[in-house]
């Protein structure tokens, strides 16, 4: 039950207070658990993680993060795709930023299909794209080269960080760019020294979409990339760690568990951002 306060604001009762928490907590324990369960296998030889008798820890083991470090190409495909995933993530921000400021503050011939065009290519799913953009990189001979993936990659990230900041962009009040004209401000100077800084919280937000894009990302990897030199993380531990009738989970979990950590590192960073990039983005087109 909700009541009135003293001071006009509305209260809420014992009853809702109490189902409010009793469903944050269970949200939280439904969402913390795969990844409590990851990092515990990750820790536990193979007789315990086959076993049928269910124990949170028994015999804990380093040996499969050793395994994983020392036996396996996991390092050369972590570089691979730390590149990949780093390369996309800064073109991606400078496309969509100079793309979202010029559509929020000009007007000119074709912006309206340019805006349907950005919107559009996020409808099409990843299955249809394959085909066409497998032509595309053959013919420009980028298959099996971390170039070609990361232009796949921004042609997913681009369009929709372009669609996030100019919502962010309508948001910063048009007289900044009318003082940076004033002082003598070319308009990318105008962009660059005095919107660009204001618009740290949707850079953020699009930032991490556009890193965690390419981070996980199988299908395209998949199917573009064939050396095993030049895998990624998704590609190189599928085909390492996965056969057809089983899978080393002890080998997975422990990959997961290191991988999860530059994706962490992302998020934290740009963390106190995110909130108010992500409400402005939404509400402002």
């Amino acid at each position: 039950m909700v009541t009135a306060s003293a001071r006009g604001g509305r209260e809420r009762g014992v009853l809702a207070s109490v189902g409010l928490h009793l469903g944050l907590v269970t949200a939280s324990l439904i969402a913390l658990l795969p990844v409590v369960w990851i990092v515990l296998t990750s820790i536990q030889p193979r007789h315990v993680w086959q076993s049928t008798s269910v124990e949170v820890v028994r015999d804990p083991t380093f040996a499969n993060y050793l395994h994983v470090l020392t036996e396996t190409p996991f390092l050369r495909w972590f570089a691979n795709t730390l590149v990949v995933a780093g390369l996309t993530t800064v073109v991606a921000l400078f496309l969509a930023a100079t793309t979202g400021y010029a559509v929020s503050r000009f007007r000119f011939p074709g912006m309206r299909p340019l805006m349907w065009s950005l919107l559009i290519t996020q409808m099409f799913p990843v299955a249809i794209l394959i085909v066409p953009l497998y032509t595309v990189l053959v013919r420009l001979g980028l298959i099996n080269h971390h170039l070609g993936l990361t232009l796949t990659y921004l042609t997913i990230a681009v369009p929709f960080c372009a669609w996030m900041l100019r919502g962010y962009f309508d948001t910063i009040p048009t007289e900044i760019d009318e003082a940076g004209r004033m002082d003598g401000l070319t308009p990318f100077g105008t962009f660059w020294r005095l919107v660009l800084p204001l618009a740290k919280p949707g850079l953020a937000v699009v930032g991490f979409f556009a890193f965690i894009t390419a981070w996980g990302e199988v299908a395209f990897a998949s199917a573009f990339m064939i050396d095993a030199d030049n895998f990624t993380l998704a590609v190189g531990l599928r085909t390492q760690f996965v056969a057809e009738r089983r899978a080393e989970w002890g080998y997975l979990s422990a990959a997961a568990v290191m991988i999860a950590v530059p994706a962490l590192l992302v998020f934290l960073g740009a963390q106190r951002h995110l909130e108010g990039g992500l409400t402005a983005g939404a509400t402002k087109t």
